[in-house]
């Protein structure tokens, strides 16, 4: 069986529980209307006892109540719904006032009722003369029928009622649930309706109950986020297909040109070398982007080794102070710290920084690391003079392929523009942060990582 919407099932709880509340009232009412009438009954057979009491008072035999007979049935001629039966103190019955009475009737005393084939009676028994010790036991019957027939017809309507009160509200409440749940079919036509060329389409949040203000909250942050993945994937692919364009036209270019005329061996050998070092560069910039497509999805899993970072730093210094010579940039390092981390991806973040660093550094200017210890763990920073980024451009210092001088943009076979991004993947992937400073010819970049 299909499953029960959401609206359907509201609809039914609304008509059970106005089902349940219907029956119970209806129920109390019946028996308070029983318990009143009993009541009535009570109050009016009270009264006719004593009335007959007084009429066959000094009664002890059938011949005593022959004299008093005819008194006996004037009194009853004005009670029409009202039966007498005396009976003998053996059981004997001495008087009926009606001949269709039943033969047997509620021996205790007090207050009963007998159901009849046509009629209802509440029968109340007591002894003529209480003080008596073989008193005649009086019985008077009161015809409830149409007591009975009220009672009756009130559970009738009851169950009308029930009926029909639990029917209206399952409808209103149908509508009810689909007026209030429309915001949801909004919601799941608005999802639907999302594709790769909508994902600016937004949820009206000021339009929704406050109920649903949280959902719709999560899922506009949810398309913000869908819509940013997307459009970073869609850079991604442009960019690459930027950068790998440059490298595949100098390939072929270059052997095309080749291939017009015989040549010598050595220019044979020249050009597989050209071809060599863009291939090389090729596949250390697919290379790279494996590596961050791993970071993004979270397989960077760095060792934890204790590590003295000064010593890390320093191999990374000696390692590019033959460059820093050349490009006449001098280099330098102070501070210590401890930390537990993993010795490759360190270095090779580092050596990221100090590249990117040497190669922005004008002639002369100097590129310092400083290493420290923080209330969050340890801080390193590599800094260096040379031209301010602008201010716009350092958000997206970290983004792929992302170059701050324009005019370096076009098929530099040298820097794909990863390195930062892959950086930032490292230092994220040891639950650090990193971000870049850049103001008044210094540029800096703060790495902050738990110790």
């Amino acid at each position: 069986m299909a499953r029960l919407s959401l609206s359907s099932r509201l609809a039914l709880l609304f008509a059970a529980c106005t089902a349940v509340v219907s029956l119970t009232a209806g129920v109390l009412f019946n028996r308070a209307s029983e318990a009143h009438f009993i009541e009535l009954d009570q109050q009016s057979l009270d009264s006719k006892l004593q009335t007959f009491r007084s009429v066959l008072k000094g009664v002890a035999s059938q011949a005593d109540l022959s004299a008093r007979q005819a008194t006996l049935q004037s009194e009853l001629s004005h009670q029409p719904d009202l039966a007498l039966r005396l009976s003998g103190s053996d059981g004997v019955i001495w008087f009926d006032s009606l001949p269709t009475l039943p033969a047997t009737l509620p021996t205790p005393h007090g207050l009963h009722t007998l159901h009849s084939t046509e009629t209802d009676f509440r029968t109340y028994s007591a002894l003529l003369e209480p003080e008596a010790v073989n008193s005649p036991q009086l019985t008077l019957l009161l015809d409830v029928t149409h007591h009975q027939h009220f009672l009756q017809r009130m559970q009738h309507l009851i169950w009308l009622t029930v009926g029909f009160s639990a029917l209206a509200t399952a409808l209103l409440g149908a509508w009810a649930a689909r007026s209030g749940l429309r915001p949801l079919r909004q919601m799941s036509e608005i999802a639907a309706s999302v594709s790769a060329s909508s994902l600016t389409t937004r949820l009206p949040q000021t339009e929704m109950p406050a109920e649903l203000a949280e959902l719709t909250h999560a899922f506009n942050a949810m398309f913000e986020r869908l819509d940013d993945a997307f459009q970073r994937l869609s850079a991604f692919s442009a960019d690459i297909a930027h950068e790998l364009r440059t490298p595949l036209s100098n390939l072929l270019t270059h052997t095309q040109v080749t291939l017009t005329r015989p040549r010598s061996t050595e220019d044979y050998r020249e050009a597989l070398l050209g071809n060599l070092e863009e291939l090389q560069w090729m596949a250390q910039m697919i290379n790279d982007m494996l590596y961050l497509a791993k970071a993004e999805h979270g397989l960077l899993n760095p060792t934890r080794e204790t590590l003295q970072l000064e010593d890390e730093a320093d191999a990374v210094l000696e390692f590019f102070a033959p460059l820093a010579e050349d490009a006449q940039v001098r280099l330098s390092r102070e501070g210590n710290a401890t930390l537990a981390g993993d010795r490759n991806m360190l270095r090779r973040a580092i050596s990221n920084l100090l590249d990117n660093a040497l190669r922005f550094t004008p002639a002369g200017g100097q590129v310092a690391m400083r290493i420290s210890r923080s209330d969050q763990g340890v801080q390193l920073s590599i800094e260096n003079n040379g031209a301010t980024i602008p201010a716009p451009a350092l958000p997206h210092v970290f983004d792929r392929f992302f170059r701050a001088d324009p005019a370096r943009s076009e098929g530099s076979s040298e820097h794909a523009g990863l390195g930062l991004a892959i950086t930032q993947s490292i230092i994220r992937a040891h639950g650090g942060q990193i971000r870049c400073e850049s103001a008044d010819g210094w540029t800096r970049f703060v790495i902050e990582l738990p110790a």
